[in-house]
């Protein structure tokens, strides 16, 4: 008998990239060694003053349930962060407490996008911003990245060339998954004005706003108008090493965070209750460790990149945010007579052992698009696997 499935679960989607994971598990145990650069997370341990934070709320007895839309001293520690880090003044009733960034996506979709709605994202992008928009009945509209000898800057023209009178939301990932696209100021200020001349609200996704290199991170909500109309996804996830801790946070106007955390209410009741003490702990305290991990980080990002640069049919900007690479491998594939940049990865992962994820996981590539790509994941690999397993992969594409 066939399970009556609900309609709506046909328009959810998925991320392909725990697919590639699975992939490489299955290589691993047949003895392969596999050199893991396909899934965004990090080896390096979550700082030790955090760890012990949620013991210390573990014994103290804050195991219960906590307030919806999270715990009072976490939501100011939040109001603060934002202040010193984005310029503009919050209270803890601008801050909606989540198991996480990913659970901010849905929430801001089904607050401000009725069915029919037409909402603006990434492709290449993080998979679940179209699943949700899907999912939820609007109607996506795909905007890309023109490759610079820089990096990628945002396709300005695709967003306005698809504006219409139902267009009502953009999804704008600066510091971004996958191309790692930084965007200077006056690229961030063009968007910004487009939000405010077309009524658009915005989901900031700021989940690698503290993953940089050179220079002070910037958020759209700088601009004037800005903040009345944007939601902030806040992920602790990647400034304090902390993937599964599922701790984040939507920020914006009052009354639309009010409207989130009525989600809340339906969906998971609240966050874990000694996660946000954790939470508190991490706002509050040194950031000694974060600096170490950025240092790591960065090491790894040279050290894939001299490799990728060297390498015959790939080249790579360097880019200055994220733990990602996003090189260009069309001449690589060309030499060895592929078209598909899944047959590229397939042959590189059985022949060298390399994981990897594509272009191709971040979304149908859209019309036009000529150049092939792959991602690289540096943040769970250590600098001596990077170069014995960039090493093989160079050497095979000779």
């Amino acid at each position: 008998m066939s399970v009556p499935f609900a309609e709506r679960t046909k328009r959810l989607g998925t991320e392909t990239a725990f697919a590639v994971g699975a992939e490489a598990a299955s290589l691993a145990a047949t003895g392969v060694k596999v050199y893991p650069f396909h899934l965004g997370d990090l080896n390096i341990p979550t700082p030790e003053h955090i760890v012990e934070a949620a013991n210390r709320a573990i014994r103290e007895g804050k195991t219960s349930y906590c307030p919806t839309p999270g715990i009072t001293p976490l939501r100011e520690a939040m109001a603060e962060e934002i202040y010193r880090t984005r310029g503009f003044k919050i209270d803890a009733d601008n801050v909606s407490i989540q198991t996480g960034g990913k659970p901010v996506i849905g929430k801001f979709i089904m607050t401000l996008m009725n069915p029919g709605d037409e909402v603006l994202y990434p492709n290449p992008g993080f998979p679940i911003y179209e699943s949700m928009i899907n999912f939820h009945e609007g109607v996506g509209k795909p905007y890309g990245f023109r490759e610079t000898d820089k990096g990628f800057s945002l396709d300005l023209e695709a967003i306005e060339r698809q504006i219409s009178p139902r267009t009502k939301l953009i999804i704008y990932n600066n510091y971004h998954n996958p191309t790692s696209a930084e965007s200077d100021m006056e690229e961030m200020e063009h968007l910004a004005d487009i939000c405010l001349k077309h009524n658009i609200y915005v989901l900031s996704d700021e989940a690698y706003f503290d993953i940089l290199y050179d220079g002070t991170p910037k958020s759209i909500t700088r601009f004037q108008g800005l903040p009345e109309r944007t939601v902030i996804l806040y992920t602790f996830s990647k400034k304090f090493a902390m993937t599964g801790w599922r701790l984040g946070a939507a920020i914006g106007p009052r009354e639309v965070i009010e409207a989130i955390s009525r989600f809340n209410v339906n969906d998971e009741s609240c966050t874990n209750n000694f996660v946000q003490w954790a939470g508190v702990a991490a706002l509050r305290g040194p950031l000694d460790d974060h600096r170490k991990m950025i240092d790591i980080l960065r090491e790894r990002r040279d050290t894939a990149l001299s490799i990728l640069n060297n390498t015959k049919g790939i080249h790579v900007a360097t880019p200055d945010s994220t733990f990602y690479l996003f090189p260009n491998v069309t001449k690589a594939m060309e030499k060895l007579g592929m078209e598909e940049v899944e047959d590229f990865r397939k042959f590189v992962l059985e022949k060298t052992g390399v994981s990897f994820t594509t272009r191709n996981h971040f979304g149908t590539p859209l019309p036009g698009e000529t150049q092939k790509y792959i991602r690289l994941a540096y943040s769970g690999i250590d600098t001596p696997e990077i170069i014995e397993g960039l090493g093989k992969m160079k050497e095979l594409l000779g």
